[in-house]
């Protein structure tokens, strides 16, 4: 039976793979601080389906929390992390704290208590930067980049902007490193916009889940920019898959880094094409705020997911439609829950 921790396991993506996991009968140990709105709710869901889940309650921050937890553990998924831009810029001490220190903090109860598990790591796309020197050319609903038909590959340049993309870009490199140079199995995503049900999305974080728990439970919605600034998306589904082939090919993808996204098939403008299909849910015209640009904001992010195709055969399968129509749904039948927990 494999043995998996994975930090942060009450947050969206956590509490989604803990599930996907507890169904194939694994041992799964999350741990998580639950300060996060949602995350006792998604522990309740997930205790509720499998009372053999081990929860231990603390903080990344605290290496001596993390000592005792690593002990035996086949695979880490190290998805703990403070997860908005935002967020970093008024508070960019808690942010490192989080983000690079704790992450530090993991590696380092790995190395000294670990036997050398598998660590996957979610790093972030904001690890690119702005990317100011490549060309993008403005279309009628989106921006493009101008030679770049695939997005953004792995070999890009790394070129940390906003302190979160310092302190996940900092983290990113200690994942890697820790491979070259200790010998433990690593691998980091650099993820692009992950959605799905369990989402406890805000303004901050989690944007399409965001627009639509607003708009059902009828509160305005701010587009920051021109609404044409362009995203890959990838729905959870896609997302744990992944997780777990790299899982069964640990020997093939150790001290590997994989741009992970819905890749050039599934993009989507933030409210130029995304607008349309929420007044096609909704049934109603929708009239959003607009603001300023935000520190650090890409006109265009692309995953170029070529490279973890090609080692794992892995793409998505889940379109941006049908993705968004099952978060959808997901909102709708957990209206009363979200209003209680994001807006009392």
């Amino acid at each position: 039976m494999k043995n998996l921790l994975i930090t942060g396991g009450a947050g969206f993506i956590g509490s989604n793979l803990a599930s996907f996991f507890l169904k194939k009968d694994y041992s799964v140990t999350i741990f998580d601080n639950f300060e996060r709105k949602g995350t006792k709710q998604n522990l309740s869901w997930l205790k509720n389906q499998f009372p053999k889940l081990i929860v231990v309650e603390g903080d990344i921050r605290n290496k001596k929390d993390l000592d005792a937890v690593v002990v035996g553990k086949e695979a880490l998924f190290h998805l703990a992390a403070q997860v908005a831009v935002t967020t970093s810029v008024t508070d960019p001490k808690t942010d490192f704290d989080i983000n690079a220190l704790g992450t530090f903090n993991l590696l380092e109860s790995v190395r000294q208590y670990g036997n050398k598990p598998l660590v996957i790591f979610s790093s972030t796309n904001k690890v690119y930067g702005e990317m100011e020197d490549l060309g993008v050319v403005e279309q009628k609903t989106r921006y493009m980049y101008k030679a770049l038909p695939y997005g953004i590959s792995e070999t890009t340049c790394l070129d940390f902007h906003s302190p979160y993309g310092c302190s996940k870009g900092a983290a990113d490199q200690y994942v890697r490193d820790y491979a070259r140079i200790y010998g433990i199995p690593t691998v980091v995503f650099r993820q692009s916009c992950i959605y799905g049900p369990n989402q406890f999305g805000i303004e901050d974080q989690g944007w399409l889940a965001w627009f639509i728990i607003a708009l059902s439970l009828d509160h305005d919605i701010t587009i920051y920019g021109d609404g044409k600034q362009i995203r890959d998306v990838l729905y959870i589904d896609d997302l744990v898959r992944l997780f777990d082939l790299v899982l069964e090919n640990k020997g093939k993808v150790t001290g590997q880094i994989y741009n992970v996204g819905g890749g050039i098939n599934n993009t989507i403008s933030v409210w130029s094409e995304f607008g349309p299909i929420l007044e096609k849910l909704f049934g109603k015209k929708i009239n959003p705020k607009f603001s300023g640009w935000r520190p650090g904001d890409q006109k265009v992010y692309i995953s170029d997911i070529r490279h973890v195709e090609k080692e794992l055969g892995w793409k998505p399968k889940i379109s941006v439609e049908e993705g968004i129509s099952m978060l959808f749904k997901w909102i709708q039948i957990n209206k009363s829950m979200l209003k209680s927990i994001l807006f009392q």
